[in-house]
């Protein structure tokens, strides 16, 4: 008969001292950050593995976690991003074809600390109703530690609101991914986090894709005389990046055709001159409701955000720029969140959604063909007008 070792136990504590005593999963320590849910169903290697959840212990509202393993193929990026990981159930077993390692495995790689084996829900319903907030998960000999040193530790730990992860997760070096197949440009992508799906449906749209480090100047971008400019997604408040604002300002002044997702619409929503807010709870999951109000097509799509950004749903608005007109093409259905922005009289548009969505569903994809057919129609105006 094999003997059975319990697992050790662990705590998530929350700000404002509640807590939840669980199971260690994963690494064993400390970690702290900003407690967030996410509500796919499926996808947990790209959530972990997405950048933007850099600073943040994400907490899976899908109970039983872990069942297919991990894979190379599927990796959003070189590493797992999140602070820290809480689930319910997490899988005792892999049971998949494509499986290289557990769930659990990597995550103790990766030294991330994890909790498994509390009411989700509950955290999940307690986030809903008092907003995201810091928190921290303690296990192996800092789950010894007294309950009022493990509050100390969360309330000491770094808000959200105010901070600036793009250095964190932007890569340090230039590098190209080269188009597929019939080129029709080049797009200088602004790393502030991107995924590697991004990249690859750029490159699949005809452009050799230019990833640029966070750090580069208007000038070395605009140096590269690129076709179009984009901005990925990342973790961190928009109202923190006032360096990449004046840069996306910059280069909207030189006529370069722009798209941004997620980060990069709220710094799109800054550069037109807006403000974003803080919401609540946020949006993270792959089943987040939109309407395009161009079609009035229902978009359920891929979304992991912590910020907004605050403009009128309805009507066009001058920009306080002075970048002609704007609106707002995409919203929530569930709070009339701002989730697009389409300018009227410059080349630009962003969503606040992930149109790539590795994991599914791919009902946003289009708009990397809409932004293709941006830039492709830019330059056949501009060279136009340079012939007449």
């Amino acid at each position: 008969m094999t003997s059975f070792t319990p697992p050790s136990p662990a705590v998530l504590v929350l700000e404002d001292g509640n807590r939840y005593v669980g199971h260690a999963y994963g690494a064993t320590g400390r970690t702290l950050g900003e407690v967030v849910f996410a509500t796919g169903m499926t996808g947990y290697q790209e959530t972990l593995t997405d950048p933007s959840y850099a600073g943040q212990i994400v907490l899976m509202t899908a109970p039983h976690i872990g069942n297919t393993g991990v894979n190379r193929e599927d990796m959003e990026s070189a590493r797992v991003w999140v602070a820290g990981y809480v689930v319910r159930d997490a899988s005792r077993v892999v049971s998949n074809f494509r499986a290289d390692r557990s769930l659990d495995d990597e995550l103790v790689q990766d030294g991330v600390v994890g909790i498994s084996g509390i009411d989700t829900r509950a955290v999940t319903r307690h986030i809903r109703s008092a907003g995201s907030m810091r928190g921290g998960v303690f296990s192996g000999e800092d789950f010894e530690l007294s309950g009022a040193e493990q509050l100390s530790l969360v309330r000491a730990g770094a808000q959200m609101a105010g901070l600036n992860l793009s250095s964190e997760v932007s890569t340090t070096e230039q590098y190209t991914v080269p188009a597929v197949g019939e080129r029709v440009g080049s797009v200088a992508v602004l790393d502030l986090g991107v995924k590697t799906s991004t990249l690859n449906h750029l490159a699949a749209r005809g452009f050799d894709v230019v990833v640029l480090p966070q750090s580069v100047t208007s000038a070395e971008v605009l140096a590269l005389e690129p076709s179009a400019l984009f901005f990925s997604n990342g973790p961190g408040d928009p109202a923190a990046s006032d360096a990449h604002v004046a840069l996306l300002q910059d280069v909207l002044r030189a006529g370069v055709p722009y798209f941004g997702i997620c980060f990069g619409n709220q710094l799109l929503g800054r550069a037109l001159g807006f403000e974003t807010y803080k919401l609540p709870f946020g949006h993270r999951g792959i089943n987040q409701p939109v309407l395009d109000k161009a079609t009035g097509r229902v978009e359920i799509t891929s979304q992991n955000h912590g910020f907004a950004v605050d403009l009128p749903i309805e009507g066009r608005h001058e920009t306080p720029a002075g970048f002609g007109l704007a609106e707002v093409s995409h919203y929530s259905l569930n709070d009339e969140v701002v989730e697009g922005i389409n300018c009227i009289d410059i080349p630009a548009f962003s969503v606040q959604y992930h149109p790539e969505s590795a994991s599914g569903p791919h009902d946003a994809v289009y708009l990397f063909d809409r932004f293709r057919d941006l830039v492709t129609g830019h330059a056949t105006t501009s060279s136009t007008k340079e012939n007449n």
